[in-house]
């Protein structure tokens, strides 16, 4: 336990940041789950529209500290040639 006032203070606000970060992370993942369900189903243009949602929500998430640059890139470039392959 701590003892120390500005270790208490660290604690706390560790709780809200963690609580902020499991948001967001969710938060992709819902617009990531979209574009994979659109997928899925064969509908390119839903597909499409999802995946324009999507890449800026990958985004912010790099903005924010919650996803690695190179993640997000990763995902991103699957996503995209997913839905591509749709297209054809």
């Amino acid at each position: 336990m701590a003892n120390h006032k500005s270790a208490k203070t660290r604690i706390r606000r560790n709780a809200r940041r963690t609580e902020i970060n499991h948001s967001r992370i969710s938060r992709i993942r819902t617009f990531i789950k979209k574009v994979e369900t659109a997928v899925a189903s064969g509908d390119a243009e839903q597909a499409r529209a999802a995946f324009r949602a999507a890449q800026p929500e990958i985004h912010r998430g790099v903005t924010k500290g919650v996803l690695h640059r190179n993640t997000a890139a990763r995902k991103i470039s699957r996503l995209s040639a997913r839905v591509k392959a749709l297209g054809t």
